[in-house]
């Protein structure tokens, strides 16, 4: 097994994460949310070494239907997780949010996560049939879109519209 801790927001009413090792970008961690969802400027994406996939896609969140774009990054890094070659979908419908950045569930599947709120950090522990390395996809075929999300090992696969 495999941990390690990265510190949440003193004082935020909602668990915001420092992403100490990528960028310093502060991200909302939604354990009910499917897709990670890009929250700022698609310029920085591109800045990143993102490249855009789709325009204009439609997916299911936020109390409804959003509309964004689908990037692909070269690769993202979450505490000791590694996403390479990671889907993500830029949103323009949020305004004023002080994190750039929404963690999926998905994100975690096969994992164990703990908000310590009272310490002010997220846990994560990575168990021994697990990988440190994540595969993460976005998929929108004929306007449904959906995700696929799994570890380095083949059997905690995940498909979610």
């Amino acid at each position: 097994m495999k941990q390690f801790v990265m510190p949440l927001v003193k004082n935020s009413l909602r668990p915001v994460v420092k992403m100490t090792n990528w960028n310093n970008f502060r991200a909302l961690l939604d354990t009910g949310a499917y897709f990670p969802v890009w929250t700022d400027d698609e310029h920085i994406l591109d800045d990143l070494g993102g490249r855009l996939v789709k325009k204009d896609i439609f997916f299911g969140g936020f109390g409804g239907t959003a509309r964004g774009c689908l990037y692909e990054l070269e690769s993202m890094t979450v505490g000791g997780l590694i996403f390479p070659n990671t889907h993500i979908i830029a949103c323009r419908d949020l305004k004023d949010v002080p994190f750039q950045l929404i963690l999926s569930a998905a994100m975690f599947r096969g994992l164990i996560y703990e908000i310590d709120d009272k310490n002010h950090r997220l846990n994560i522990t990575v168990p021994d049939k697990e990988s440190t390395v994540r595969n993460l996809r976005i998929e929108d075929s004929e306007g449904r879109v959906h995700i696929l999300s799994h570890s380095l090992y083949p059997d905690s696969a995940l498909s979610h519209s």
